[in-house]
């Protein structure tokens, strides 16, 4: 479960205030799989980076399985992170010194898990890259570095996954084959899916839509 209660989130730009969230309340039940859609600069991007705990609210609550995060030291928000949520960038953030098989087990290797190159060897076919797990991004493409972001994600058993844009530096095709990939483990998984996109196709295909506006929802639709 996810909830956030009046959740506001203001920077100092210039000699200004900018509000980039304002008054945001929503819960999103365990499982469930929303889009949250929106011009850029609605805050989009920002409620995600509040809900992992990248950043703080300026006042409200964000409470994650049932703990408040919002209240949290930096120790604990880390390890909540490590345990609970995965996280998929646009922009793929893979290590660029570790081979595509060791990006998916180091975050098991620091929790010190079991089996952690079993599990790792064993996403590599569900994202079905087998083969190229001895690559380093660098020879990897696109579409193949953000299939090993996506493993990586799942890599800790998450409850809650995150995705900032995942397919956006992705053409159409190998974009909707990351997409299908992403919401397959979400189903096999049983994970809460939180996807922010601009792309109203796949946004279409989640349970739920959000639609965000100068820092305020304006749109909550189930499917």
């Amino acid at each position: 479960m996810i909830i956030l209660q009046n959740v506001t989130k203001v920077v100092r730009s210039g000699t200004e205030d900018l509000i980039i969230l304002d008054d945001v309340s929503l819960e999103i039940p365990s499982g469930q799989f929303v889009s949250i859609t929106g011009a850029s600069g609605s805050g989009k991007s920002t409620l995600l980076g509040l809900i992992a705990g990248l950043d703080a609210p300026t006042s409200g609550e964000i409470i994650i399985d049932d703990e408040n995060i919002t209240s949290m030291s930096e120790d604990d928000l880390a390890e909540t992170r490590s345990k609970k949520i995965g996280f998929i960038f646009q922009s793929f953030h893979l290590i660029p010194s570790l081979t595509a098989f060791e990006n998916i087990l180091i975050p098991m290797e620091i929790l010190g898990q079991k089996e952690a190159k079993a599990r790792a060897s064993s996403l590599l076919g569900d994202v079905e890259l087998t083969n190229r797990g001895h690559h380093y991004p660098s020879e990897l493409s696109g579409g193949e570095q953000q299939r090993i972001a996506i493993a990586r994600a799942f890599s800790n058993r998450p409850k809650i996954l995150l995705a900032d844009e995942p397919t956006g530096n992705l053409d159409s095709k190998n974009g909707n084959h990351i997409f299908d990939l992403m919401t397959n483990l979400h189903d096999k998984s049983d994970v809460t899916l939180v996807l922010v996109t601009h792309d109203q196709s796949l946004a279409d295909r989640a349970e739920r839509q959000i639609v965000l506006k100068d820092g305020r929802v304006i749109s909550d639709n189930a499917m």
